[in-house]
C-alpha cells in the first residue's frame, strides 16, 4: 500500500484531534457531568483500546487477529481513505454545528440549545457517525481483524454514551426531544 496513503491517514486524524482540541475551549460551563473515573473507563479507555488496535503491526505480530480480511492494496488503501476524509469533514462539521454546546462528556451545560439544523436534521449524534467512518475507514486501510475489533469497541462505547445523553437531552427539553427522536435516527439515517 502507498505511503501516500499512510500520510493521508495521519494527516486527517491530526487535523481532526487538533480541531477537537481547539475547538473544546469554546464550550459552554458545565452544571453537571459524570465523575472522572468513569468518563475515563467508559469513553477514553476504549477509544485508546481502539486506537491501539489500530497502531503499529509490529505490536501483533503471530496474532490471529492480525490476519488481513481485505488486500492491503492502493485500490483499498484509497477507499479507506476516502471513507476517513468524509468522517472526519463529517464529525468535524457536526462539531462545528453544535458549537459552545459540545461536550466531550455527557454533560449539562449552562443555557442548553438543541441543535436540530445541519447533518443533525439527519441524525441526532452525527459526530458519532463520523469518527464510527474515521474508525471503519482506518481498519480498511490496516485490513486486520483487529481493526473490525476496534469499530466494534468504539460502536459499543458511542452506544453507550449516546444512550446516556438522550436520557439527559429527555430530561432537558421534554417533549420537543422526544418529537425529535421520532423524525431521526440516533447514528444511520432510516436505520439505527
Amino acid at each position: 500500500m502507498s505511503d501516500y496513503i499512510k500520510i493521508g491517514l495521519k494527516i486527517t486524524w491530526l487535523i481532526v484531534l487538533t480541531y477537537w482540541f481547539v475547538s473544546g475551549f469554546t464550550a459552554k460551563k458545565v452544571k453537571s457531568q459524570e465523575p472522572i473515573l468513569k468518563r475515563f473507563l467508559f469513553y477514553w479507555l476504549p477509544l485508546i483500546v481502539a486506537g491501539l488496535l489500530l497502531g503499529p503491526t509490529e505490536l501483533f505480530m503471530h496474532m490471529l487477529i492480525r490476519e488481513n480480511f481485505v488486500e492491503h492494496t492502493n485500490f483499498v488503501g484509497t477507499i479507506g481513505l476516502t471513507i476517513c476524509i468524509f468522517g472526519a469533514i463529517m464529525a468535524c462539521w457536526s462539531r462545528y454545528r453544535l458549537g459552545n454546546n459540545w461536550s466531550l462528556s455527557v454533560q449539562n451545560k449552562e443555557d442548553h440549545e438543541l441543535i436540530q439544523s445541519g447533518l443533525y436534521k439527519i441524525v441526532r449524534h452525527p459526530i458519532y457517525t463520523g469518527f464510527l467512518l474515521l474508525f471503519i475507514g482506518n481498519t480498511i486501510i490496516v485490513g486486520d481483524y483487529r481493526g473490525i475489533i476496534a469499530v466494534l469497541i468504539v460502536f459499543i462505547s458511542f452506544w453507550f454514551k449516546l444512550t446516556k445523553e438522550e436520557k439527559l437531552l429527555t430530561e432537558n427539553f421534554g417533549n420537543q426531544y422526544l418529537e425529535y427522536k421520532k423524525r431521526t435516527k440516533a447514528l444511520i439515517p432510516y436505520i439505527i
